[in-house]
């Protein structure tokens, strides 16, 4: 009976973490230039299966930083930063924990750029890579995972 019962326990811890290297959840994006929470975001699933994130709350907010994403060319141009999806698309590489075929959009610049996703630190991290072209031109941000 015992070994019943730690089995079952092992099996709930080992779902539980597992359940957590994923992207889906709250995050803290960091500012580049502060290192500090810049906002919250939140990664969900849409209808089709593939992700989407939306920023849930500016931390810190700059008074004098515009509001709405003036610089955004699609139909993100001029709204509010908060609430606006910055990303869309992204499904689970085959076998991996890592997330691809997706877009994030830096809504300070306008610029939109493809995205890969990997949970790091049992889940707790994730790292946000944005590039042109090729994943090695790019940059990688790190998130702290909020809940």
């Amino acid at each position: 009976m015992k070994k019943l019962l730690l089995s079952l326990l092992l099996t709930s811890a080992a779902a539980l973490v597992q359940a957590q290297v994923t992207p889906l959840g709250a995050w803290h994006s960091i500012d580049d230039a502060t290192n500090k929470p810049k906002a919250v975001i939140r990664i969900s699933t849409n209808a089709s299966g593939a992700l989407s994130g939306v920023v849930e709350k500016a931390l810190n907010p700059d008074p004098k930083a515009e509001p709405n994403c003036v610089k955004c060319s699609d139909d993100r141009k001029d709204k509010p930063k908060v609430g606006m999806e910055i990303i869309r698309g992204g499904k689970k590489a085959d076998g991996k924990d890592v997330w691809e075929e997706g877009k994030i959009l830096d809504p300070d610049n306008g610029t939109e750029y493809r995205l890969r996703l990997t949970p790091i630190d049992a889940g707790k991290k994730l790292e946000v890579r944005g590039y042109v072209g090729t994943p090695m031109l790019g940059r990688t941000q790190t998130w702290i995972r909020v809940e």
